[in-house]
């Protein structure tokens, strides 16, 4: 079993046909078209996947469908958060993690807890997982900001939190983390945009959402990235920054599910409260997609 997760992820999208219901076909052609891409690992069943609005059984569903469909090739992170820490702990005990090698759990949401509840959060989380957990911090989403005290302090009590999936998008405090995180504690960038940032400064790498669409190109970007190779890895950032900005137009993951459509990889669907991207939307994507890149 792994514990690093170094390179590229990405956080899958969850396929839906037209009238909602999982297109479990179109996940396991995701599956194949990032692995076929060059991938590292894959984010299963995270804010990308609309996990928020699958139920249980569903979720089982995609679980065993991407275990299936990956065939032991790459790592699998699995998406398990929550802001009532007892019911995180308790899913935790009660979930079968077998074919997964590591844990994505997001700081608690909407209550706004101070630095020492999330702390308490992470550390019962980490008694309670039989595997790896790397935090999520994504104030723009929770409401509170993960301080770098606080994930050094988890990093160095709990031994089973082997990283951060970092979205501040604040190069400062990715960087406070590189110095201070201990060894072997990855610093993972959570935003595309600082991907190449956080790699040429020393992170492991990024969980990306544009990664699992224009999968050889950003993977491309990535390996030149963390090797140090600046020029190469912000040339190709430069040629996709403007497509990182147009998948976050109208809200994730409705952008990417809209260019995955026009790859031919599954359906644009997403679940209310989200709706689907809109036709300027939609053709600016495709107008990208035929005078930057030949899609594969």
């Amino acid at each position: 079993m792994t514990t690093s997760f170094s390179g590229t992820g990405v956080a899958l999208v969850t396929p839906f046909r037209q009238d909602l219901s999982l297109d479990l076909e179109g996940l396991g052609r995701l599956v194949d078209h990032v692995v076929d891409g060059g991938v590292d690992y894959l984010v299963v069943l995270g804010t990308t996947g609309e996990s928020v609005t699958l139920s249980p059984s569903e979720k089982e569903q995609i679980k065993q469908t991407v275990i299936a469909s990956n065939k032991g090739r790459l790592p699998l992170v699995l998406g398990l958060g929550g802001n009532n820490t007892q019911a995180v702990v308790s899913e935790l005990r009660q979930t079968n993690f077998q074919g997964f090698d590591g844990i994505l759990s997001v700081s608690p949401y909407y209550n706004k807890p101070t630095q020492e509840g999330i702390f308490r959060h992470f550390r019962e989380i980490s008694q309670a997982s039989p595997l790896p957990v790397i935090l999520y911090n994504v104030p723009s989403r929770t409401g509170s900001n993960m301080l770098p005290d606080t994930v050094i302090r988890l990093a160095t009590e709990c031994k089973n939190l082997v990283g951060i999936k970092e979205a501040s998008g604040d190069m400062e405090q990715i960087k406070q983390l590189l110095q201070r995180a201990p060894s072997g504690f990855q610093i993972i960038s959570g935003d595309d945009f600082t991907a190449i940032p956080t790699a040429i400064a020393g992170g492991s790498g990024v969980i990306s959402v544009l990664g699992q669409a224009v999968v050889q190109e950003f993977c491309e970007m990535m390996q030149l990235g963390l090797k140090g190779m600046e020029s190469g890895a912000f040339n190709l950032h430069d040629q996709l920054e403007p497509l990182m900005s147009l998948i976050f137009q109208e809200g994730n993951p409705a952008g990417i599910k809209a260019l995955l459509s026009q790859l031919g990889v599954c359906e644009p669907h997403v679940r209310l409260p989200l709706v689907s991207a809109t036709p300027g939307l939609q053709k600016a994507l495709s107008d990208f997609m035929q005078s930057h890149l030949n899609p594969h």
